[in-house]
């Protein structure tokens, strides 16, 4: 488009705007699906994703322009990923990148031990010297022509902050001597109100570096942050900048890291403390889209076909299947990571019951999982909702990070219960409840949806009074505010603006009722404010879970908020979730649920977590399990050939009166399946590559659906398809 300023006629500029219009709109297309790598190409695991994000300069023996080169040579946008608060950075700390050792940047613990992420790779303490050292990976990878920037992970553990270093940034920041924060609530606080800031400026900084660089080479590079959920950081004990990024200038959008090894974090319910991966997964899938949603950055949805830490394949494919579903729950978000470290799937050995030496992933779970991950391709936005009552929300703040370790005594919230308190027992009995990120008030968009907000200031606490005008005016023009709290946990009396500047309320939530006329003195109470209304229950959330039937009133109160004080409809309690996108149908049935009840859905089904792809006319899921299926009744061209699921990625087609053509191109050493969709029975079917014909594994013809199940054998370079009838 560079010749357009050559135009002169009104008509010849319309179409050059619309062939523009058409090349933006194939650039989009092209960035939908993604995979983090930091192995050079290999046909074992050519995942065919739209980007390859190449990850560190350093890693996988450098030589990180070839993999760049390698991975664009086979089609693939390249963008760059590396971690800022740690990576393969052993040239900065043992003195090769400027002469000087590092080491003494590590984040220390208080018993002088360094936190390591592995040999000579401590987590850092963002220092200027390092963030000097970032950027010229970042020019390096600019130079090197990648799309975006991807900057992960900015950690700081809430055990650390016992360094020298550390210790000189406090200095520079409060300006006055640091305090080991596990002697008071307060330097518990303001220790990790300082790790909060120093990645937030870290990134800031790099970021502003990013723009002006790539842009004075005239490009646009975008920036990134792949980031676990708050709740989970604030679960495992690490401070982040999360929700705070979301109004950063320079920073395009995130990547929600959420996969088995966050999600099986043990949580409590109803007394009792267990995995409950589905549930977790969608909290912190929901928590990322709340914390970026209001301000229309960008989000990628991660899920991960196994994890760190060892364990069996079974393991990892049922949970697997759990965080897939509880991603594509949320129809707002299309854009995918399908996978981080795919030469760890391919190539990688774990556990398999009942066998002594560890397996490589198995030819029925590999086809599955390509059949799930190119489904992504085809994944659209939906206006469509989760069956369910929606309009409420648990707040969320970045401070809920602040107040994890050490314990103090008089404050104990174990599993975050003070969090799930609010969550888990409404997600339990199948109601799609939101997170409300606190630092996204002032947006008008944060709370235009939700009509009963429940809140406590057990777990966190407000950075600032202007979130309290923001919630008092959202429940005068007719909210319903729930606030579950004792207030008397030792972190309501840190040196904050409540009680400094002329202000002495004793704890946050008094500035709070005070906004909303209610007296000091409140206790259980609901009281009418403005057209809205507020309950105050002197009870942590914590209390709703950690015993059994502990939640019985919160539901109670619940019902009464949304139905008569909001009214917003029935509160419709249920197992389930069913959601439809386009011809894809997602369903989770909940166990520990008002209900143990299977469900039973209805239609003519490709069943897309089985690797055979049957067809089926009716999908029954039980309680803890989770469905995803197509349902070829809702493909909008019927009469058009098609490929409706495939364990590989389908480019090239090529349709006639008689015949269709296409590619499919998947990592090698895998077995493809596929469901055709095709207007009559086939009567010649051939599949090949490289001038040779491959023998077909299947090929069975469903007349009901008038689908076609094909197999043969991938290839990374492509086999070419043709059918005719």
């Amino acid at each position: 488009m560079r010749n357009l300023k050559y135009y002169t006629s009104i008509s010849a500029l319309a179409i050059s705007l619309i062939v523009q219009s058409d090349v933006l709109a194939q650039v989009k297309s092209k960035q939908k699906t993604s995979f983090q790598v930091s192995a050079p190409w290999s046909a074992d695991y050519d995942v065919r994703s739209d980007i390859a994000m190449v990850y560190g300069i350093n890693d996988d023996g450098g030589k990180f322009e070839e993999r760049v080169k390698g991975y664009r040579d086979k089609g693939y946008e390249v963008q760059f990923m590396t971690g800022i608060a740690w990576g393969q950075y052993k040239d900065y700390f043992l003195g090769e990148w400027d002469g000087k050792n590092h080491l003494d940047e590590g984040q220390m613990m208080r018993n002088g031990e360094t936190i390591w992420h592995g040999k000579n790779v401590p987590y850092i303490v963002p220092t200027a010297n390092f963030l000097t050292y970032m950027k010229s990976h970042v020019k390096r990878a600019i130079d090197a022509g990648v799309t975006a920037i991807y900057l992960e992970e900015p950690e700081f553990w809430a055990r650390a902050g016992y360094s020298q270093t550390f210790k000189d940034e406090w200095q520079k920041y409060y300006g006055f001597p640091w305090m080991a924060q596990h002697e008071s609530p307060e330097a518990t606080y303001l220790s990790s109100k300082l790790k909060y800031q120093l990645y937030f400026n870290a990134l800031k900084e790099v970021f502003t570096y990013v723009k002006t660089y790539s842009e004075s080479k005239g490009k646009r590079v975008k920036c990134f942050v792949p980031t676990h959920s708050l709740i989970n950081y604030s679960s495992w004990q690490i401070v982040s900048p999360e929700a705070s990024l979301a109004n950063l200038e320079g920073m395009d959008g995130y990547i929600a890291q959420v996969w088995t090894g966050t999600s099986r974090e043990p949580v409590f319910y109803n007394g009792l403390e267990k995995e409950r991966v589905f549930e977790n997964a969608f909290l912190e899938y929901g928590s990322m889209v709340s914390m970026t949603a209001p301000t229309g950055r960008k989000i990628y949805f991660l899920t991960d076909p196994i994890e760190d830490r060892a364990r069996s394949w079974d393991d990892y494919k049922v949970n697997y299947q759990a965080t897939f579903t509880a991603e594509l729950l949320y129809p707002m978000v299309d854009n995918y990571e399908v996978m981080p470290w795919p030469n760890r799937i391919y190539r990688g050995r774990f556990p398999v019951e009942g066998m002594k030496e560890r397996q490589p992933i198995s030819p029925a779970y590999a086809t599955q999982m390509q059949v799930m991950v190119n489904s992504l391709n085809q994944m659209p936005l939906s206006k469509n909702k989760l069956n369910g009552s929606h309009g409420i929300g648990v707040l969320l703040a970045n401070s809920m990070m602040f107040q994890r370790f050490p314990t103090h005594e008089g404050y104990d919230d174990p599993q975050l219960s003070n969090f799930y308190g609010m969550a888990i027992p409404l997600l339990k009995q199948g109601i799609p409840v939101e997170t409300v990120h606190m630092e996204n008030l002032a947006n008008k968009n944060t709370l235009k949806d939700i009509k009963v907000l429940i809140m406590s200031y057990a777990n966190m606490k407000p950075l600032s009074a202007d979130f309290h005008q923001e919630l008092a005016k959202w429940v005068k023009g007719g909210g319903v505010l729930l606030y579950y709290g004792r207030d008397n946990d030792p972190f309501q009396n840190v040196k904050e603006w409540w009680n400094t500047n002329g202000n002495s309320f004793k704890a946050p939530s008094q500035h709070l009722f005070g906004l909303l006329g209610i007296t000091e003195n409140a206790n259980s109470s609901a009281y009418e404010v403005g057209q809205g209304k507020v309950y105050l229950v002197r009870k942590d959330p914590k209390e709703l879970i950690m015993k059994e039937n502990g939640d019985k009133d919160f539901m109670a109160m619940l019902k009464q908020a949304y139905e008569n004080d909001a009214k917003a409809g029935d509160l419709i309690l249920k197992n389930n979730f069913v959601l439809e996108r386009g011809p894809f149908v997602i369903s989770a049935v909940l166990d520990e649920s008002q209900s143990q009840s299977p469900l039973t859905l209805n239609g003519i089904f490709i069943d897309l977590f089985d690797p055979t792809l049957p067809i089926l006319n009716t999908k029954t899921i039980q309680p803890g399990a989770q469905a995803y299926l197509f349902d070829v009744n809702k493909v909008e061209n019927k009469n058009k050939p098609q490929v409706l699921a495939a364990a590989a990625r389908v480019t090239d087609e090529i349709l006639t009166k008689k015949s269709y053509q296409f590619v499919a191109k998947s990592p090698a050493k895998t077995n493809n399946m596929m469901r055709i969709l095709l207007s009559a029975k086939p009567t010649k079917i051939t599949a090949g590559t490289g001038g040779k014909e491959l023998p077909l594994s299947k090929s069975d013809w469903d007349e009901k659906s008038k689908t076609l199940l094909l197999g043969f054998e991938n290839f990374s370079e492509g086999v070419k398809v043709n059918i005719s009838w």
